[in-house]
């Protein structure tokens, strides 16, 4: 077993060396997939936007608009659309060929009597 903890640190210290050294370049420092950033600290807002002064809303985007009417009209054409879809399983056709059936031979029967 220690042979095999062994290899598996080995692998993990080969592994981490790889991402956060820059392949085939000879300068040492970080990756570009691994650097911390480029501020001190994070500012703590959204999209590192501060917010407006208190009193004034936010001003919306131009996208911001016909993306949230896009959006609210595509979810109440899918409700609407997808509860008034017919029923065309092969379960339902089944069930209204019996009952079709079943109405033939009851009919054929009190016809007989």
């Amino acid at each position: 077993m220690p042979s095999s903890t062994q290899s598996l640190t080995v692998a993990a210290k080969t592994l981490r060396n790889r991402i956060f050294s820059r392949s085939g370049s000879t300068s040492a420092g970080p990756s570009r997939w691994a650097t911390p950033g480029h501020e001190e600290r994070p500012k703590g807002y959204f999209m590192n936007r501060t917010p407006p002064p208190p009193g004034q809303s936010r001003k919306w985007e131009d996208w911001e608009l016909p993306c949230y009417i896009t959006s609210f009209l595509t979810i109440v054409i899918l409700g609407v659309g997808l509860n008034a879809k017919p029923d065309l399983s092969i379960e339902t056709w089944a069930h209204q060929k019996a009952l079709e059936r079943l109405e033939m031979e009851r009919l054929g029967d009190s016809s007989s009597d």
